[in-house]
């Protein structure tokens, strides 16, 4: 077993250099709300900014936008019923956050994995349509897909327990050549080689909006270039740290993932020190 560490994740964490611009870091595109949940995008993007990426583009319905602009104003938006390939000019696609299951968000997920050529993340209902539609064979390679139990059994079957998940998954990995990030209590990143389980986070993490803001982070590293097992490293172990780092202020059950994103820059200050 390969337990992440702040050793293993400070030798990944690029130095963000004085003379670069916004360009240098990426565009992010995170598909993600819809009326009555537009929290998770508005909490995706806010974790994908605080996360360094040097652009970001919420995808969301035409009659939501004016949530975004008014919450996260450095983010810009994309009209949902007007996205359509090319994708070339994002880094980097996160897809899924409360972004819904109807025809349009379906329709856009499957133009997005068979044209988009550089990395994916699925989250969420994502999943949920990828698993209903049996269109796991459709993933390009290295995509990376963030399930709970719930979506991990939804896609490949039911497990017993968390071994036997871990076991399906590294398989999963192999066949799909995909990177699985599992999340629990102790959150696994699962590529075709290798399992290394998370050693940061606590139970105030067990909240809505949690997985929502890991896949902005993950998303913003995989849209700075980051290699995307890299990006999955980095992003689990921010996501839990800065929860460990909460704690110094709120208790777990008052814990909010606001809060969480609010000490990113504390977060990533320690894992450099």
């Amino acid at each position: 077993m390969n337990k992440l560490t702040a050793g293993d994740v400070r030798l990944l964490l690029k130095q963000r250099e004085a003379a670069s611009d916004k360009k240098d870091y990426g565009h992010a595109l995170i598909v993600a709300g819809k009326k009555g949940m537009m929290g998770a995008a508005v909490i995706a993007a806010k974790a994908g900014l605080r996360s360094g990426t040097g652009l970001l583009t919420l995808c969301v319905p035409a009659d939501e936008q004016l949530i975004l602009q008014s919450t996260v104003p450095e983010a810009m938006v994309l009209m949902r019923e007007e996205a359509q390939s090319p994708y070339d000019h994002f880094s980097a696609i996160g897809i899924g956050p409360g972004m819904g299951m109807d025809k349009i968000t379906a329709e856009l997920l499957m133009d997005i994995l068979s044209e988009f050529k550089n990395p994916i993340l699925l989250d969420a209902d994502a999943l949920t349509l990828i698993s209903a539609n049996r269109k796991i064979d459709y993933l390009p390679a290295q995509t990376i897909i963030t399930p709970h139990a719930g979506e991990f059994d939804r896609l490949f079957g039911v497990h017993q327990n968390p071994d036997d998940r871990i076991a399906t998954a590294i398989n999963k990995a192999r066949e799909h050549d995909i990177i699985l990030v599992l999340k629990s209590h102790h959150t696994a990143i699962i590529t075709r080689d290798e399992v290394f389980y998370n050693t940061t986070g606590n139970a105030g993490l067990a909240k809505g909006g949690s997985g929502d803001a890991l896949t902005g982070i993950i998303t913003s590293f995989l849209a700075q270039g980051y290699l995307p097992v890299n990006a999955a490293k980095l992003g689990v172990y921010l996501h839990g740290i800065a929860a460990d780092i909460t704690l110094q202020e709120q208790s777990m059950e008052s814990m909010l993932i606001t809060d969480v994103i609010d000490n990113f820059g504390k977060a990533f200050e320690l894992i450099r020190a």
